[in-house]
């Protein structure tokens, strides 16, 4: 048997056994490894310690240094290793973790390890890593661990958020609103649930319309539109070869810019061209990287960028021109590596807050303004020499605070003339703190779906909460994006009490999206689902209002609830009876499972749970909202002490359903009034009733409603 082996790997997305957010859930065999010491592994610290010197900020919970370093000598069990090296890796590739756990071995001698994370194939990754990394430890092999940080690096780039749409989730996580990834590996993003969701991806909304994009795309229909309104642009046209850009460049005053016509992030773009020998040798760089060319008016000063979301102009960075001093002995290219690309903020990756500069692929750009510099990379500056290598790679400098508002005012009329509600504003002029009109400055291009990082980490000055400024646009403050959403769990009758509880609820008029073991109900439209595909369909549909959604214990153990938090959450029965053995190890582990329901219930929601029950009472204990019993026996001591402090029960007395509140009751229908088998009575439909009931009341509905529901059962029991 293989040590440490990763026999099996639950992805909980949601809510789950050992904590409310999403963690991996990793069975965990051993194998001839059981236990790591120094004694028993020569050398084995030493090495954990020089590859993860950062291991020793993790304690036994106290916040005390980091037992694995401090206290060699004591015997670590392999799988508490295995979860924490796991979580240092996720925290160095910038995906820091805030739980994790190591349970015990079970019957089969399998721990698990559960490490929280923020997406689920860095973190699998991480977890792979971890496990290559001891065991190199243990057996005194070398590790790379730097070639394998550059490996989980690239699972980064591939599969996490970006830095703009991370900083827009983290935003709508403060303001509570729920977020799902429509796709993996894109970041395309759902924010709120049904009726009151929108989307993102990247810096873009669902109202980032596809005409706006391309007014900003096309760079001389940006100019045109702009100057229409009283916007300052640079004066350019269209030139169609390298001899047409030289007679633009005579009309329109020298210097020029050569640049494509719908091109970004500043490739082929040339500045201040001043010769025809200069554009002629620019153009067909120009022309590779857009669809047509561009000859426009230099305009001098510092690049700019404002961001405009919505009406309000957020955030404005200026830009500095990425320099290398010389010293007279290394050459350009050797400077741009010592002195630039060592900075271990800058990388290829799109996670880093800066760019390295490529140096085995030379820019053209980079290359142009070297010889109008007067070097080439091979050239070395004499010592104190500044040199301009790239104008589009260096840190940016926040300079929100100066913004004259005459040029923030250009800056929203621009993009509200494009239609871009979420806009890049690129302003050139050499001092932001005045008017444009009086210093010759001038907005030179508009982007849709503009980066953020620039904002988020600016190298000097304030960063900026941007992502919030999106999430407030998208919803306005007092809108959290949710939908009542209702949460069925237990061992038996889950479908009953779902179908129940949506016949009473259809009576509120709303669009009611179901997912059960019946599949999905669309309002009136019935559809089968996979397993794990109803949660997140009901959710996604545009026209929910309500969701009803099952819960079942075996979902919950092996992939976690589906949702973050409900308004109500109904609890029937906890039994071992069609229990899977190998998640579900106890009555005590069932409950648990279906515990994550109440869990998940908002503070003004409302927990029904059975009070026959003795399991789901213990629960009521764990609600932040309000509770409802239902029951049987309205005598239990669970139910009268509960209706003593304030507290509601729905309850059968005398043959009749009685709504409890407090220590008042009033019928709401006779149970031979009601359309049940007489099985009914003792196969636990009465209680699936009862719940559907509770539940219905908890959620608003009229007593008036319920009890016509109540006499209009046929076929649904």
């Amino acid at each position: 048997m293989p040590d440490l082996d990763i026999r099996k790997i639950h992805i909980l997305r949601g809510p789950n056994l050992w904590t409310n957010q999403p963690v991996l859930e990793a069975w965990i065999a051993i194998g001839s490894i059981k236990e790591a010491t120094t004694k028993q592994s020569p050398g084995f610290t030493a090495r954990l310690k020089a590859w993860l010197p950062g291991m020793t900020k993790h304690g036994a919970g106290e916040g005390k240094p980091g037992e694995f370093f401090t206290r060699p000598n004591k015997a670590a069990a392999p799988a508490h290793l295995l979860e924490r090296v796991a979580s240092e890796l996720q925290t160095l590739v910038e995906h820091p973790t805030n739980f994790s756990s190591t349970q015990p071995p079970d019957a089969n001698g399998l721990y698990k390890v559960i490490v929280s994370y923020h997406d689920e194939e860095v973190a699998q990754a991480c977890l792979h890593s971890a496990r290559a990394l001891l065991l190199a430890a243990y057996r005194g092999e070398a590790f790379d661990l730097a070639a394998e940080l550059e490996l989980l690096r690239d699972v980064v780039d591939c599969h996490a958020l970006g830095p703009s749409t991370k900083a827009i989730v983290d935003a709508a996580k403060l303001r509570g609103i729920p977020w799902r990834r429509l796709q993996p590996g894109r970041s395309l993003i759902q924010l709120g649930h049904g009726t009151k969701q929108r989307r993102i991806w990247t810096a873009e909304t669902d109202s980032t319309g596809a005409i706006a994009e391309h007014i900003a795309k096309d760079k001389n229909l940006t100019r045109a539109t702009l100057r229409r309104v009283g916007v300052p642009v640079p004066n350019g046209r269209i030139v169609t070869d390298a001899e047409d850009a030289w007679e633009a460049a005579q009309d329109l005053g020298l210097p020029v810019v050569i640049k494509p016509l719908d091109a970004n992030h500043g490739r082929g773009v040339f500045l201040d061209m001043r010769t025809r020998e200069q554009i002629a040798e620019v153009f067909p760089h120009a022309a590779a990287c857009g669809t047509a060319v561009i000859a426009e008016h230099f305009i001098p000063g510092v690049d700019h960028r404002l961001l405009v979301v919505g009406s309000r102009m957020v955030a404005a960075s200026r830009g500095e021109p990425a320099i290398v001093i010389g010293d007279a002995i290394q050459s350009i290219h050797q400077l741009i590596e010592s002195q630039l690309n060592s900075d271990p903020r800058r990388s290829f990756h799109d996670t880093a807050p800066w760019a390295k500069i490529e140096t085995s692929d030379w820019d053209p750009t980079l290359l142009a303004d070297l010889q109008m510099q007067g070097f080439a990379v091979t050239s070395v500056p004499h010592q104190g020499q500044r040199v301009i290598v790239s104008r589009f790679a260096n840190p940016s400098v926040d300079v929100t605070d100066e913004v004259h508002p005459s040029v923030s005012e250009h800056a929203v009329i621009a993009a509200q003339t494009a239609g871009l509600d979420i806009c890049g504003v690129d302003v050139v002029c050499g001092d932001i703190s005045r008017p444009l009109e009086e210093q010759g400055g001038a907005v030179v291009e508009i982007n849709a779906s503009p980066g953020l990082h620039i904002h988020l980490e600016p190298a000097v000055g304030m960063a900026r909460p941007v992502g919030q400024a999106i999430i407030d646009m998208l919803f306005p403050a007092d809108d959290d994006g949710r939908i009542p959403l209702l949460a069925v769990t237990g061992t038996r009758g889950k479908t009953t009490t779902i179908r129940l509880l949506a016949h009473f609820l259809r009576a509120s008029g709303k669009f009611l999206a179901v997912s059960s073991s019946d599949g999905l109900h669309f309002g009136t439209r019935h559809t089968s689902h996979t397993s794990g595909e109803g949660v997140p369909a009901v959710l996604l549909h545009p026209w929910t209002e309500i969701a009803i959604c099952e819960a079942s214990e075996q979902n919950i153990l092996s992939g976690g609830l589906g949702f973050d938090s409900c308004q109500l959450g109904v609890v029937l029965n906890v039994s071992s009876a069609g229990s899977d053995p190998a998640t579900a190890t106890s009555l005590e582990h069932l409950a648990r499972a279906q515990r994550c329901v109440v869990n998940t219930i908002q503070p003004r929601g409302t927990a029904i749970l059975n009070a026959d029950d003795e399991w789901v009472v213990l629960m009521a204990e764990h609600c932040k909202g309000s509770v409802i019993f239902f029951t049987r026996e309205p005598t239990r001591a669970a139910v009268m002490t509960h209706r003593a402090l304030g507290g509601r029960a729905v309850l059968v007395r005398d043959g009749c359903i009685q709504l409890a509140d407090g220590r008042t009751e009033r019928q709401l229908c006779s149970l031979g009034q009601i359309a049940m088998p007489t099985a009914g009575h003792r196969d636990g439909r009465l209680e699936n009733l009862l719940a559907a009931v509770a539940a219905a009341w908890a959620y608003g509905l009229s007593e008036v409603f319920l009890s016509s529901g109540l006499q209009d059962l046929a076929g649904l029991l």
